[in-house]
């Protein structure tokens, strides 16, 4: 939920305590336009800034519409100073969504054209305050948005094993959590996937595996009542469709948000 402190926190980083360049008498109408084709997210939330400076917005789009360039995916009026003053945060928010959603989209059109049944989700790299833009970037880009927060499953990672070992770690959490909780453990071997399914985890997780080795685990672990089977690591565009093949039923991707650049989106006054 994107909320008024939040747009406020916002505005007042970029504005500052004197903001001269902003100043300006009289009304202005302004659109945001797409300068290069691409799949939309957070218009909505550019939507709230304007807003908050009470100005009047008309959107043009709606989150996971296609656009080329020079769309107007909307328009926002009010006092000049407003408007402007609202501008930068808006684009901003609205070109780091959209390039999430650009990103996602490309990668989700891959995996299809291999097996349509296999899922893009997102993973918590996400930016600290933007979690719920940068989700809905990637559901706007027809992927799964994964977790949401820590608590909306349990991932016995790396560290965990480490600390209380596999069968133990797993044990440990599946006493503590809900019923309603799913739980996923994180391997790195063929071996550890094997074990982890034969205790009865939810999701196995392949983490920084080759897609050969992948698709050794998916066989030995797959068949009724076996887990989700999840493959993460350094997946790109360009080896989506490798790990798409071996069978996995999801391939998460970290660079959806901690990489995708924006898109170039900009504010021109009419």
């Amino acid at each position: 939920m994107l909320t008024d402190a939040q747009i406020d926190r916002w505005l007042d980083e970029d504005l500052g305590h004197h903001d001269v360049t902003n100043d300006l008498p009289g009304t202005a109408t302004g659109r945001l336009v797409a300068t290069e084709a691409g799949t939309v997210a957070g218009v909505d939330a550019a939507r709230r800034v304007f807003e908050r400076l009470d100005c009047a917005v008309d959107t043009h789009v709606d989150a996971g519409d296609r656009v080329d360039a020079g769309a107007t995916l909307c328009e926002a009026s009010g006092p000049t100073r407003a408007v402007l003053r609202a501008e930068r945060v808006a684009v901003n928010l609205a070109g780091h969504a959209s390039g999430i959603a650009t990103a996602t989209a490309a990668i989700c059109r891959a995996v299809e054209a291999v097996d349509p049944s296999v899922t893009v989700a997102g993973t918590r790299k996400t930016t600290p305050g933007l979690r719920g833009i940068e989700k809905r970037a990637i559901a706007a880009g027809g992927g799964d948005t994964h977790r949401l927060g820590s608590s909306h499953a349990v991932m016995i990672k790396d560290n965990h094993v480490a600390a209380f070992g596999l069968e133990d770690a797993i044990e440990r959490f599946r006493e503590r959590a809900s019923f309603t909780t799913p739980i996923e453990v994180e391997v790195e071997t063929v071996a550890d996937a094997e074990r982890a399914a034969a205790l009865g985890v939810d999701i196995v997780l392949l983490d920084n595996m080759d897609p050969a080795t992948v698709e050794r685990a998916v066989e030995r672990i797959g068949g009724d009542g076996a887990p989700i089977v999840e493959a993460s690591g350094a997946i790109t565009r360009e080896t989506a469709p490798d790990y798409a093949a071996t069978g996995v039923d999801v391939c998460s991707v970290g660079a959806l948000t901690h990489s995708a650049p924006a898109l170039d989106l900009s504010f021109r006054l009419a």
